[in-house]
């Protein structure tokens, strides 16, 4: 194992299809993922933490390369206390692309990680935890949106 450890980092509130298959499609390229859910004081966030690690666990649960855990600070930080060199980051269009790639400069700035673009797939890429989280507070049915193991 050569330690090409990646951080997966988001809220994850919740956590989506389109998560899920960047989320897989990094695992080749990493000995290691670790799904980081960071702490936002200013989001509101619809599941709690273990709510949303116990989702991810279960996603992942037969996946040994895949583990899940939070954070507060900055991401870069909680890299460098995992050992991790490299940051997977989904971009679903142009504009999530310009807002990552300010992030990915500043982290370069101020630490050595790597940031990892990985494109989202067309059918994927109109989905946000967000436009979800709305769905499921206002009633609507976001099953087409959520893996099995989401369940509220």
């Amino acid at each position: 194992m050569n330690n090409r450890i990646a951080v997966c980092p988001g809220s994850f509130d919740p956590i989506t299809i389109g998560h899920i298959d960047i989320i897989n499609r990094a695992l080749p390229i990493f000995d290691k993922i670790i799904v980081a859910l960071g702490y936002n004081q200013q989001k509101k966030y619809l599941f709690d933490k273990e709510k949303r690690i116990e989702f991810i666990n279960n996603i992942f649960k037969n996946e040994p390369k895949i583990s899940c855990s939070s954070y507060k600070g900055l991401t870069v930080n909680f890299c460098k206390t995992v050992n991790a060199k490299y940051l997977i980051r989904g971009l679903r269009s142009s504009a999530d692309f310009e807002y990552e790639k300010g992030i990915a400069l500043l982290n370069q700035s101020i630490s050595e990680v790597e940031t990892v673009f990985l494109i989202s797939r067309p059918q994927y890429s109109h989905i946000s935890s967000s436009i979800v989280r709305e769905i499921i507070i206002n009633g609507g049915d976001a099953r087409q949106f959520l893996p099995n193991e989401v369940q509220f």
